[in-house]
């Protein structure tokens, strides 16, 4: 009977063996890797030649301008947009969230660009955002106004990049919040008009409380998504023009596969991790739950 009863207390972790092993394979042993990485400096080359250097690779990206210009612009990027996509993602669930009539339709529609890949996302709005024969332009032309140079200008390219990734992001994160919104008691906002609580008032001192574990749950996500992000960078400018979007993912990728630095690519990884870490403990404490 005891016998019986040890093998049933292992039975749970039995089942959770195989998810944990792949976890550790694909995910924790990388990670560690890449942190070994930073302390060596070795390169793409045929000879392979790899020398154990310590803090040099750390005390390299402290130095390098470039290195320096990537994480600030980063950290900018990440400031503007994890928030935009934030408000705007609450804005739309809640407006999905009203029962008038074709509404069905709109939720379809919006949630297209969720169905598109990020890359083929990227190459299409650099197709329409082209400054001399894209859509967008021709547009404006077509009105009288100016054409705009977008991903070719230093101080429109990174707003252009964020108006990108947000096409996606927005309708995307809506869907976490409108889960949440319908999963509100009809009670408790019946309760709030009768006590004669406009919409707009229930929306911001009912609902947005309510959604405070959501919120977390999204900002969290988006805080890592856009601290990484790369491909529309890597596919659009290159960190151009004037490295005005060169993120710190992209930079990593032109010092480890361009230049063929790999330490030098695995302490700036390492680095964006910790600033990662920093951003998401401190979302989580500004968001715990409220007894």
């Amino acid at each position: 009977m005891l016998k019986r009863a040890g093998l049933e207390s292992w039975t749970p972790y039995l089942f959770l063996f195989p998810a944990i092993a792949l976890l550790i394979i694909f995910r924790y042993i990388p990670m560690a890797s890449g942190f070994a990485e930073a302390f060596y400096s070795n390169s793409l080359s045929l000879t392979g030649a790899r020398t154990f250097v310590g803090l040099d690779n750390y005390r390299f990206i402290f130095e390098d301008p470039v290195v320096w210009k990537a994480f600030s612009t980063t950290l900018v990027f990440s400031l503007v947009v994890n928030p935009l996509q934030v408000g705007l993602a609450v804005l739309l669930a809640e407006l999905t969230n009203q029962r008038v009539p074709g509404i069905g339709m709109f939720r379809a529609v919006y949630l297209i660009p969720v169905a598109i890949s990020m890359n083929v996302t990227a190459i299409a709005w650099g197709l329409a955002l082209d400054q001399n024969n894209g859509l967008v332009n021709g547009i404006l032309r077509s009105i009288g106004l100016p054409r705009q140079p977008f991903l070719n200008n230093a101080g429109q390219a990174l707003w252009t990049i964020i108006g990108i990734i947000s096409w996606v992001g927005v309708p995307y994160w809506s869907l976490f919040f409108l889960a949440g919104l319908q999963g509100i008691s009809k009670e408790v906002l019946e309760s709030a008009h009768i006590d004669g609580a406009n919409n707009f008032q229930t929306f911001i001192y009912i609902k947005v409380p309510l959604l405070r574990r959501v919120i977390a749950f999204v900002l969290v996500s988006d805080t890592v998504v856009n601290f990484t992000l790369f491909a529309p960078v890597y596919l659009l400018t290159r960190g151009g023009p004037q490295l005005s979007t060169n993120l710190v993912m992209y930079e990593a990728w032109r010092r480890g596969f361009v230049y063929g630095d790999i330490g030098v690519a695995a302490a700036m990884i390492s680095v964006l991790l910790i600033v990662i870490i920093v951003f998401v403990i401190f979302e989580f404490l500004v968001l715990r739950p409220q007894h």
